[in-house]
């Protein structure tokens, strides 16, 4: 059963609206999960921490750069589990790294992410962590939206866990 407090929030974060919306694959919904609202809200933010916190085993943690930033720091802050930032692109100055924090070669990472929709952002995060040596199989969403992102990363050997569906989100719409 879907985490009802948790889906109250986000509405209460006026996190879900409705209408129609150009989504960030090139696709269009009849709905959208603003992730900057739920990601500022001091309550979203401490329920979302302390269920992820109850699926994070001994695995270091990981976030995509920038929406899963707030979450992997809040989560790391519950579970005092260190963790590591992917960004999309190696930034071009400084140590011109992809992968920020520490990471040791072979080390068990768990990627958390705001949204998965086809699933193509968790997947270059994947990738990039295991260019840099970590061993990663599971991404933990905020939301599932269903619409690939499971089948995606299967391909890639990695399981997809969410808090929440499209299905749970949506189901007294």
């Amino acid at each position: 059963m879907a985490n009802e407090e948790l889906i109250a929030a986000l509405r209460d974060a006026e996190a879900v609206k409705f209408g129609e919306f150009e989504l960030s694959h090139g696709g269009t919904s009849d709905y959208y999960v603003d992730k900057y609202l739920f990601e500022t809200n001091p309550h979203c933010l401490r329920l979302i921490a302390e269920a992820f916190a109850e699926r994070v085993g001994d695995e270091k943690l990981a976030g995509v750069a920038l929406g899963a930033v707030p979450l992997v720091a809040v989560t790391s802050v519950e579970t005092d589990r260190p963790y590591v930032i992917a960004r999309k692109k190696a930034k071009e100055y400084g140590t011109a790294k992809r992968i920020e924090g520490r990471l040791d070669d072979g080390e068990k990472v768990l990627v958390l992410e705001d949204i998965a929709t086809t699933g193509r952002s968790a997947v270059d995060a994947v990738e990039a962590l295991r260019d840099a040596g970590a061993v990663v199989d599971r991404v933990l969403v905020v939301v599932d939206r269903e619409e690939g992102a499971e089948e995606l990363l299967a391909e890639h050997d990695v399981e997809l866990q969410s808090l929440l569906t499209a299905t749970d989100l949506l189901a007294d719409r």
